[in-house]
């Protein structure tokens, strides 16, 4: 079947971007932090159950001690620490620049990889993170306008504490994807993606009992959980974004090379907008949108 990969890559950034918009609402309903760990503990389930399925074992122990160290760590980094500044950021300023932040992730994670892990990039790809920096940051220092009194459209402020929060969110990102490159790798090969997933997973919900344990936030999950449509929303969110995701994004790289895969995958700023514009009645002004298509092209001069 032809343009397979190409048909595989946008079903993952509708994925993508479809969860983004579930648990947003969700967390507007009940909060960031409890929408986090019903999400982990829906997608542990998930990785759990199609790992059993798929290979006879619920978790890996047969991974090496370093495997466990790193991925957990990135695990703690991305899944706990970058998810929760991730998610008030969704809150605080909104999917479409949350997410126009969070694809900084692509340059950073770059920016990393060549100061510790001594990667190598050609400059067509340094031009691309200049030119993914610049149009995010058309969007970031966009003047907000005000709505006339006629229009049913409303401006969304942002914020410089929702800016911070993107950030967190986009370090945490970035970090954590270092640390499963480092846990994954062995002499052999690459370990099994989903399996690692799984051991970041469990890394991050384990930080989440301690912290409710530790601060004395039990209550605010059991309130949350007596709302059944942000738990619904989590719950489906967790399964079309986490797991289902995650699997259509992997079966990517079996058509396409990753670069062309992680340019289709990094459309879901683009994406957003229309969901910004019908769904929130956000406004979304030209510059908005040309700053949207200036960082996705970056990231493809950045990965091609």
């Amino acid at each position: 079947m032809p343009y397979t990969g190409e048909l595989i890559a946008i079903a993952t950034v509708f994925c993508w971007t479809i969860s983004i918009q579930l648990f947003e609402a969700a967390s507007k309903r009940v909060g960031t932090t409890p929408v986090n760990i019903i999400r982990l503990s829906v997608a542990l389930i998930l990785f759990s159950l199609f790992l059993f399925f798929r290979h006879g074992y619920i978790l890996p122990v047969h991974f090496p001690a370093h495997a466990w160290i790193y991925l957990s760590l990135s695990g703690v980094i991305g899944f706990f620490i970058g998810d929760i500044f991730l998610f008030k950021a969704l809150v605080e300023i909104g999917p479409r620049v949350t997410m126009l932040i969070f694809s900084l992730s692509a340059p950073t994670t770059a920016l990393i990889g060549w100061l510790f892990l001594d990667e190598i990039y050609v400059f067509h790809q340094w031009v691309g993170m200049f030119v993914t920096l610049f149009g995010v940051g058309i969007v970031i220092l966009e003047k907000n306008q005000k709505a006339s009194n006629s229009s049913n459209l409303k401006i969304r402020d942002i914020t410089l504490k929702g800016i911070l929060f993107g950030f967190g969110g986009m370090l945490g990102q970035a970090l954590g994807y270092i640390l499963s490159k480092t846990g994954m790798q062995t002499e052999s090969g690459y370990l099994d993606a989903f399996s690692a997933t799984q051991i970041r997973v469990i890394a991050a919900f384990l930080c989440f009992l301690v912290f409710f344990t530790v601060t004395g936030k039990w209550g605010n999950v059991k309130t949350a959980l007596k709302n059944t449509t942000a738990v619904l929303f989590t719950a489906i969110g967790s399964a079309i974004g986490p797991f289902l995701g995650v699997s259509l994004s992997l079966m990517v790289l079996h058509y396409l090379t990753t670069g062309v895969a992680s340019t289709f995958l990094s459309l879901v700023p683009v994406f957003i907008i229309p969901f910004s514009i019908f769904l929130h009645k956000e406004h979304v002004s030209i510059r908005a949108i040309v700053g949207a298509v200036i960082a996705v092209f970056g990231i493809y001069l950045l990965m091609s």
